[in-house]
C-alpha cells in the first residue's frame, strides 16, 4: 500500500528529509547539554532514527531500513556535523528546523501507520505505531539527555496531538477504503499545519482537571 502512495524515490527522498531534520533537533539538544562529539552524533542518530527503528522491530520488518540502507544511517551523521562546526547559526535558523520538523512529524505518523498496516496490524495498532513512529526518536532523545521527555512536559506546544490527528486520519481512510496520495497528502498537511499553529499560539494539552498549583504536591 505505501508504494501505491509515493513511489519507492519518492519515499526514499522524504524519509531522508524527514531524518535529517530530526537529526538537526537531536544534535542542537547535545550541543546545549554540552555534549562532545561522539555525544552529538549519538543522539542525531537516535532522535532521527529510533521511531522508524522500534516501528520496524514491533513488525518484524527485519533488518530495520536503518540497518539496510546506509543513506539512512549516514544523513544523521551529516547533520550532526553539520551542526558541530555551525551550531551557533543553526540556532539562529531554529524556526526553520521547527518548520521542517514539523513536515517529518507530519510525514513519518502517516508513513509509519501505513507500514504498519501493511504488516498485517489492525487500525488501532497501526495508528499508534503511526504516533511512535513520529514521536519515538524524539522521547529517546530527551531519555539520554537526563531531560523529561517534551513528550509529557505540559510546558511545551503540542507535539503528539498533531501525529496523532494524522495517524487516525490514516486509519480512517483505510476503514472506508478512501486512502490514495490525496488523501494521505492531506494527513501529512493537516499534522503539519496542526503541529505549526501550536508552535504559534502556544496550544497545550490540559493538566489535571482543578489543578491549581504549578508543583507538583510532595511527601
Amino acid at each position: 500500500m505505501l508504494n501505491e502512495l509515493f513511489t519507492p524515490s519518492v519515499q526514499h527522498a522524504l524519509d531522508i528529509v524527514g531524518i535529517f531534520v530530526f537529526a538537526i533537533s537531536g544534535a542542537l539538544l547535545a550541543v546545549r547539554k554540552n555534549f562532545d562529539v561522539f555525544g552529538i552524533a549519538v543522539l542525531a542518530e537516535v532522535t532521527a532514527l529510533g521511531g522508524g527503528l522500534f516501528r520496524d522491530l514491533i513488525i518484524g520488518a527485519v533488518p530495520p531500513a536503518a540497518f539496510t540502507d546506509l543513506g539512512y544511517f549516514t544523513t544523521p551523521l551529516l547533520a550532526a556535523g553539520l551542526v558541530f562546526f555551525l551550531h551557533p547559526h543553526v540556532e539562529r535558523i531554529q524556526v526553520g528546523v521547527n518548520v521542517f520538523d514539523a513536515a517529518g512529524l507530519g510525514l513519518f505518523c502517516v508513513t509509519g501507520t501505513v507500514k504498519a498496516y501493511d504488516y498485517g496490524l489492525g487500525l488501532t495498532s497501526s495508528a499508534a505505531l503511526g504516533l511512535a513512529t513520529a514521536v519515538g526518536g524524539g522521547v529517546l532523545r530527551d531519555v539520554l539527555a537526563n531531560e523529561v521527555p517534551s513528550l509529557l512536559r505540559w510546558d511545551r506546544d503540542l507535539y503528539a496531538v498533531p501525529a496523532i490527528v494524522g495517524a487516525t486520519m490514516i486509519v480512517l481512510c483505510i476503514r472506508f477504503d478512501t486512502l490514495n496520495a490525496l488523501t494521505s497528502g492531506a494527513a501529512v498537511i493537516t499534522a503539519f499545519t496542526l503541529r505549526l499553529l501550536a508552535l504559534r499560539f502556544h496550544w497545550r494539552a490540559p493538566r489535571a482537571y482543578n489543578r491549581r498549583s504549578a508543583r507538583a504536591d510532595e511527601g
